[in-house]
């Protein structure tokens, strides 16, 4: 499959799914996907990180019939996301910050008081399918990754990325910088 083929298979989701309710937020998949890429963007992380962040719930489009979260997504999202990007042809790197950002929310809902309190309400309510709070013995082993700090970061775009009326991305942009990413010439 050609580069084109596959960027036309994964942004494909986004136009087939990306109008959906994000799960118990105010604003649809495309629009929470989008407000992270930019939040990625405005920080001048490179085109993985950006993409990583864009990318960062694709699991909830791509895993269709897969078991729900009582009614709040797709169990295991991050990695079913994140194998997704594998198998189209994706960095390790790309894939493991997509499916760190569950990790993150679990790291920090035990390291930043109050972070339970200021996570929505299906954010609170996805917790507990994902694992749940992290223990001292997984977080210490997560703060070793050398992923660690940019998916504490993505995590913040994440829980921020919520918010109505903010304009799309230009997904051409995303495509292209998909298409460098994918043949190997990454900003």
């Amino acid at each position: 499959m050609s580069h084109e083929q596959i960027i036309d298979r994964v942004f494909g989701l986004y136009e087939r799914f990306g109008a959906s309710d994000y799960i118990g937020e105010p604003v649809s998949q495309i629009e929470h996907m989008s407000q992270a890429a930019e939040r990625a963007m405005a920080e001048g992380f490179d085109d993985e990180v950006v993409l990583a962040a864009f990318f960062h719930d694709i699991g909830h489009l791509c895993a269709e019939g897969a078991e729900n979260m009582g009614g709040y997504g797709v169990v295991s999202h991050e990695r079913l996301g994140a194998d997704y990007l594998r198998e189209a042809g994706f960095s390790e790197r790309m894939a493991r910050l997509v499916e760190y950002h569950v990790q993150a929310k679990r790291y920090l809902t035990l390291k930043e008081p109050g972070y339970y309190e200021r996570l929505s309400e299906a954010s609170r309510r996805t917790l507990a399918y994902q694992g749940g709070v992290m223990t001292a013995a997984e977080a210490q082993a997560f703060e070793q990754d050398p992923l660690c700090t940019v998916s504490l970061r993505m995590r913040q775009w994440d829980e921020l990325a919520k918010e109505t009326a903010v304009p799309l991305i230009d997904l051409q942009l995303l495509r292209r910088k998909a298409f460098g990413v994918l043949s190997g010439q990454v900003c």
